[in-house]
């Protein structure tokens, strides 16, 4: 409850009420000041509440006293049971531990306030899990209660732990929670033989390295503790056999380190020991940490193949030896009790063999053809053995035949040459190093000499120095050369070996001779190059040439120009010299005045009518539209005449002023006919314009114009 001094019991004070919770938890009396909850409250949701609360008058609305601010705790009661957030909870512990081995520490959470009452205090305690384990009550340590658990006994255990608060007294809230615990295992145990002897059954014809026989000693522990390691004891036969473990099945698998054979000895007697891997020295006392047990292996008796006397055989033959010649031999027997009887075959797998038989009783090996070292310098089958009483038993042993070289063929030059001389070379000059190979295989120390034929060693060109090291120089015999004279020189060689029998051969080496410079560097071998003028190199003439190969380019293309340019000449004179308007401005001397006026219009009868040009005044341009002359009837050139004068008079563009035109009109019937072309159904290359000067001095004009240059039509493109 609020109360303020100034509140007289009257009902002239107000209370109100701000902050945490004011109105949604807490709500006050107005008028007394009493607070009071409205909702059930939460301590672990929250813990206390802060408000403020004032004193108002009722009428003025005024505070009577400053705001005074308070604290609302809320008081815990023990609401809530022990959790344990973490489980359940998975632990484990060696076998064999002592009493008190730390295992697992469990906790469990209690909301309740911890510092008021007992509400929060948490004790805790095995439901299920004794006598194996125990837990500490205020700690939640768990612990083996029990020495020697054997994992191999029971590996597995369930512990139920219970946490109550309240300190565990009547009344408290509880929380349980499951821990599994496992056993982990110690090498606590050594592997033990289930019997003490084991009896194997091997056939002599087993191979060396296959597995005759398992044998097995049990270890109870688990994983690497029971890893075992398998030794044969020195003793009986113990050197025959070897043994291994198979890392999944932990048995010990016996080998055969050597071939049986039942005729030697029929059976073995040997120990086996078997060992743990990883020792633990806590269980040192329990005893040694190994078994023993005995292996017997009794052979069986196999019918066996026969059995040759050597691994492989080598043999060899000289590459001249006659057909039919024995070069070896092989052996075989029968190691079985009842001895038999062999026979030899070759294996026949390519045409290789066919170069060798065998004698099928002796074993005897002999040649069946003619063999050559340097087509084949090796030969290797193999021969079969099989016994008479049973041929399937077989047994094959190679044979590596090498064939020995006989010398037969001559040493030559190993490589062609291209040699050269200078021409400015001096006497002594070494111009090449050559070499020599011999298809014969040369056997160690053998040697190549060189020298020059006969014939060639009294010419003073060259001569041939031999290095005594299967190589020899070519050196000049003269001071300088001429190509002019001779290009090339044939310096035969001889190339002798030393083996038995002597072989030699003749070997012709071509000189070429070169320009060089001072230094000895080539620059040419070319015969073209001989009439070169001196000093003057390849890439110089080459511009010289190109220069004037652009030079006779330029020639041709001017030449074609001015014949086009000519012909377009010939042809636009030939075209328009009938056609062609002279204007002038003046009245002209008369009718042998043609150079004022153009009789040419008076020869078209169609003249443009928008082509209108004024006559006393000299034009700007000279070009006129031409047009094709319809092809008509000869009209008078007066009706001609009247037209174009009408349409003068009506034109409005006609100058205001007289002009005046002459007209050189013959009239009808003129003895020279018509001069224009209009009806002309000939060609202007049919035309012969000789007869213009019989016309006299009226058509000197007509006839220079026309008679200047004869037409030629073949001219024209």
């Amino acid at each position: 409850q609020l109360h303020s001094d100034l509140d007289k019991g009257v009902g002239s004070v107000k209370y109100t009420l701000s902050g945490d919770g004011a109105g949604t938890v807490f709500t006050i009396d107005e008028t007394t000041g009493d607070i009071h909850a409205i909702r059930s409250l939460d301590r672990e949701e929250k813990p206390f509440y802060t408000l403020r609360a004032q004193a108002v008058d009722v009428d003025t609305k005024k505070p009577l006293e400053p705001e005074s601010e308070f604290i609302i705790k809320v008081q815990d009661i023990n609401d809530n049971e022990p959790k344990f957030l973490d489980g359940p909870y998975v632990a484990s512990v060696p076998e064999m531990s002592p009493v008190g081995a730390y295992v697992l520490q469990v906790k469990a959470t209690d909301a309740d306030d911890p510092t008021y009452g007992n509400s929060a205090r948490v004790v805790y305690s095995i439901l299920q899990g004794q006598p194996y384990f125990s837990i500490d009550p205020k700690t939640g340590v768990i612990r083996t209660a029990l020495p020697n658990m054997d994992r191999e006994v029971k590996e597995q255990y369930q512990v139920l732990i219970q946490a109550k608060d309240m300190g565990g007294q009547l009344g408290g809230l509880a929380g349980t929670t499951t821990v599994n615990i496992t056993l982990t295992d110690v090498n606590d145990n050594p592997p033990r033989f289930p019997k003490s002897i084991f009896h194997l059954k091997v056939p002599e014809t087993s191979h060396v390295g296959s597995a005759i026989g398992r044998i097995r000693a049990v270890d109870p522990d688990f994983g690497k503790n029971a890893e075992i390691e398998y030794n044969i004891v020195p003793g009986d036969g113990g050197n025959l056999f070897d043994i291994t473990t198979d890392e999944y099945t932990q048995e010990g698998v016996i080998k055969l380190k050597k071939p049986l054979d039942f005729e030697t000895k029929k059976a073995y007697t040997f120990k086996v020991e078997a060992s743990n891997l990883h020792l633990d020295h806590r269980f040192h006392s329990v005893g040694p940490f190994k078994d023993t047990a005995t292996v017997k292996i009794n052979v069986l008796d196999m019918d066996e193949p026969p059995v040759f006397s050597k691994p492989m055989y080598t043999m060899e033959v000289y590459e001249d030896t006659p057909v039919g010649t024995i070069i070896g031999a092989v052996t075989a027997q029968d190691l079985d009790a009842g001895s038999s009887s062999v026979r030899y075959f070759m294996d026949w797998k390519n045409d290789v063999d066919s170069y060798f038989t065998i004698d099928a009783t002796e074993g005897t090996i002999a040649t069946n053809e003619l063999l050559d070292r340097e087509s084949t310098a090796q030969y290797n089958f193999s021969i079969i053995a099989s016994k008479v009483s049973n041929p399937l038993l077989t047994s094959k042993v190679n044979v590596i035949i090498n064939v020995l070289d006989v010398n037969e063929f001559p040493p030559e030059i190993s490589v062609p040459y291209e040699t050269s001389v200078c021409e400015n070379a001096k006497p002594g000059q070494v111009i090449q190093t050559i070499t020599a190979a011999d298809k014969d295989l040369s056997p160690a120390g053998q040697r190549f000499s060189f020298k020059l034929s006969s014939e060639a060693s009294n010419k003073p060109n060259f001569t041939v120095h031999d290095y005594r090291n299967n190589t020899a120089g070519i050196e000049t015999r003269r001071n300088g050369y001429s190509r002019r004279q001779q290009e090339l020189y044939f310096l035969p060689i001889v190339i002798e070996d030393s083996s038995y029998p002597v072989q030699s051969s003749t070997n012709t080496l071509t000189i070429r001779v070169c320009r060089c410079d001072s230094d000895g560097t080539i620059q040419s071998c070319n015969v073209e190059a001989i009439f070169l003028p001196v000093g003057l190199s390849t890439g110089a003439l080459i511009a010289i040439l190109l220069c004037i190969v652009i030079l006779l380019v330029i020639v041709v293309l001017y030449v074609a120009l001015r014949r086009q340019k000519k012909k377009d000449t010939l042809m636009t004179s030939k075209e328009d010299i009938r056609d062609n308007v002279i204007h002038y401005d003046d009245e002209g001397g008369g009718e042998e005045d043609t150079q004022a006026f153009d009789i040419g219009a008076l020869r078209n009868p169609k003249v443009i009518e928008d082509n209108k040009i004024r006559r006393d005044i000299k034009p700007d341009t000279l070009r006129f539209t031409r047009h094709r002359p319809p092809a008509e009837d000869n009209t008078d050139i007066r009706d001609f005449i009247n037209q174009r004068l009408q349409e003068n008079d009506v034109d409005p563009s006609a100058p205001p002023y007289d002009s005046l035109a002459t007209y050189a009109y013959e009239g009808n019937g003129s003895v020279a006919e018509s001069l224009s072309s209009i009806d002309s159904l000939t060609t202007e290359a049919d035309q012969d314009y000789d007869y213009l000067s019989d016309w006299g001095p009226r058509f000197k004009i007509l006839a220079d114009m026309f008679g200047e240059e004869s037409y030629n039509p073949d001219k024209v493109t």
